[in-house]
């Protein structure tokens, strides 16, 4: 039976410029992945859990910064979406999602396969559609073709975010022998014109008379994918003699390869010292970027607030993370910034306040140098840093939530590594992990890294459900038996219950779910068999590979509790402090 409505939805995405779609085996969505499946524009991908195809395309549209597309059948396979979707929403990462449904009167009526569809990701998408179940009629060929056109702009318009079109099909779902598929060349394409913000607009002379009052002043980074126009314009304030203004940035800020961030904020605001947090109190706050993975850093600037807090955010609801916002201002932040820079009347800076910050930088990395090379009992921080040191320069770099970004924030990347990073922290969860990573590795030739825990692993190793693993995908797993996190938390580490109901051991073995899916794995145990390994793990290699780092839950606690003594007892910071 030729649908030549839904068939045309392919046309229309290969119109628009997409490229991947991602395809998840079902019987209602035939119709769907017949017509992407024999249009001649699209890569491929069939993964059979929903969940981790989500993901995937999550890891896929990270890299490529386009729309990807994902098809799955009706029913639970629809929910299966979820977790991604809201991250891809938070993150601003354009998805569009194709669920087949059954027809509007079959809904509620105990038919198989059946849910109540319609707005099902509610407010984790930047819009839903529901399309006619009408396939002859003109106008809802007419209503089809205006939906799907809008959806794919609503992608990739403004804010980048996840649309959601649900497609009820009736039987029959499959095409009659030899019944060729015909897609119409001259389908109607609608564009969507870029809408430019004017930051001339903005009333500078007022921001300026704010910002001559304010000789503290602080930027902070949150999560963005890797910039060059923002990290071209950063040095400029950074600069001697011009601004010399601190920018505090996490590892996922993709900041640090301009080489004068402040990216240890979590070891400078861990001593409990009152006159140190005040000197270090900024009185204009401007951030540019999404969450701040730094707990230290938003406590710190929510309980010494600036007095003026400006955001760069160019579409959307801006947050109010530190609980001080006075400023919003509608600008990139590349171009806020470079505007910022133009406007500003104040081109010769107190540098205290810079060289107060920089000082404590210093000794950061000086400390953790020192700490990191002494000869310490084999654990999983350790072992983190050791693998960072040790990526390859311009590669990818994915973490999973939990420990391995919380490590990964406490040490950082040196700016010649040029290494982007990723991290699922718009909603923070560790499902879907290795499938975001695998995503990457899909589209890009380069390394792609996950570090992830054993539990992260585990949770999604669907991932490797399906044909092709990309060869240059490599996967540390720092697995300590369970959700070491738990140990590390001062709140949750002298709980009785901690063992039994928060720890949670993976119980089949790493190497099995590896070799199973016929990954190239290796399994260390101490620091000298890790070094063996790194020695030819970025290598290239037929297969992806999978390195087990074992460490002991007792060794990477005691570890921790050392480091964080060492920091705090080895420097007077009152010296700091005129």
């Amino acid at each position: 039976m030729l649908l030549p409505a839904l068939y045309n939805i392919a046309e229309i995405c290969a119109k628009k410029g997409l490229k991947y779609v991602i395809i998840s085996p079902g019987s209602r969505s035939a119709p769907l992945t017949l017509a992407f499946a024999r249009h001649k524009a699209f890569e491929k991908i069939i993964v059979p859990d929903e969940r981790s195809a989500a993901f995937m395309a999550l890891g896929i549209a990270q890299t490529i910064k386009q729309t990807v597309i994902l098809i799955c059948t009706s029913g639970s396979a629809t929910l299966n979406y979820a977790p991604a979707v809201a991250e891809a929403f938070f993150q601003e990462v354009p998805l569009l999602l194709l669920t087949a449904d059954r027809p509007n009167e079959w809904i509620d009526q105990q038919d198989g396969q059946t849910i109540r569809q319609q707005n099902v990701f509610g407010k984790h998408v930047k819009a839903s559609f529901h399309l006619p179940q009408d396939y002859s009629h003109p106008d809802s060929l007419w209503h089809i073709n205006r939906i799907i056109n809008e959806a794919i702009n609503l992608t990739q318009h403004e804010q980048t975010q996840p649309v959601h079109v649900n497609v009820p099909i009736r039987e029959p779902f499959y095409p009659n022998e030899n019944e060729e598929i015909v897609f119409d060349e001259n389908v109607r394409i609608i564009e969507q014109i870029r809408t430019i913000k004017n930051p001339s607009q903005i009333d500078w002379q007022h921001l300026m008379e704010i910002e001559e009052n304010c000789p503290k002043q602080l930027i902070v980074v949150g999560q963005m994918p890797k910039n060059q126009v923002l990290l071209n314009t950063l040095p400029q304030i950074e600069r001697k003699g011009i601004f010399r203004i601190p920018i505090v940035a996490d590892i996922i800020a993709n900041a640090y390869p301009f080489g004068k961030t402040i990216s240890h904020q979590d070891l400078i605001l861990m001593p409990n010292d009152e006159n140190l947090k005040k000197k270090l109190q900024p009185d204009l706050l401007i951030t540019l970027g999404k969450s701040v993975l730094s707990k230290s850093l938003k406590q710190f600037l929510r309980k010494y607030p600036p007095r003026y807090h400006w955001h760069f955010q160019e579409y959307g609801d801006a947050p109010d993370t530190f609980q001080n916002l006075t400023h919003i201002l509608p600008l990139s932040p590349e171009k806020g910034l470079e505007y910022y820079l133009s406007y500003t009347r104040k081109k010769f800076q107190p540098t205290s306040y810079y060289e107060l910050w920089l000082s404590l930088e210093t000794q950061a990395e000086q400390f953790l140098q020192e700490f990191f090379s002494q000869n310490h009992i084999f654990n999983e921080f350790w072992a983190v840093w050791y693998v960072l040191q040790r990526l390859p320069n311009g590669s990818l770099l994915h973490l999973a939530n939990s420990m391995p970004v919380r490590y990964a924030n406490y040490l950082s990347l040196a700016p010649h590594q040029d290494v982007e990073v990723f991290a699922n922290r718009g909603t923070s969860g560790i499902d879907g992990s290795n499938s975001t990573a695998l995503g990457a590795a899909w589209v890009s030739n380069k390394i792609v890294t996950l570090i992830t825990g054993d539990m992260a692993f585990g949770y999604d190793s669907n991932a490797f459900w399906q044909k092709r693993i990309p060869e240059n995908l490599r996967i540390v797993v720092l697995n300590n038996e369970g959700g070491g996190i738990f140990r590390l938390l001062p709140e949750s580490s002298r709980l009785p219950e901690m063992e039994e109901f928060f720890e949670t051991t993976l119980t089949v073995p790493i190497q099995h779910i590896a070799e199973g899916f016929g990954l190239e794995y290796q399994k260390v145990t101490d620091g000298v068999s890790l070094q063996r390994a790194l020695e030819n793990f970025f290598e290239p290699s037929a297969k992806a590979k999978v390195l087990e780092i074992k460490t002991q839950k007792q060794a990477n606690q005691v570890f921790f509790e050392q480091f964080k003594q060492n920091w705090l007892q080895k420097f007077d910071f009152s010296k700091l402090i005129p």
